[in-house]
């Protein structure tokens, strides 16, 4: 399985267990209070899945690291493939 498809599996399930508390689909006769936490849930958690998601990002970034030598590398290959260019009458 995909990680796409457990990512899927796991929303349908969250999506059908919230949507069958909050339209009462189980019989359960909920407090007010936990109603009124149930109705935004979805909300809460996609606002905290772009927090999370930002937070990744952002130390990646921070925590980034040089290749210097993969660098030098790709910059040989680019002056040669100019060069093999400029050979065959390609102006830059």
């Amino acid at each position: 399985m995909t990680k796409l498809a457990q990512w899927l599996w796991g929303l349908a399930i969250l999506g059908s267990t919230w949507a069958a508390l909050t339209t009462g689909a189980l019989g359960l006769e909920l407090p007010l209070s936990c109603q009124e936490v149930l109705w935004p849930l979805p909300a809460y958690l996609l606002v905290s899945a772009g927090c999370y998601a930002l937070g990744t990002v952002g130390y990646r970034v921070a925590t980034f690291h040089d290749c210097e030598d993969a660098a030098r590398e790709l910059q040989s290959q680019i002056q040669e493939a100019r060069a093999d260019l400029a050979r065959r009458g390609l102006r830059f």
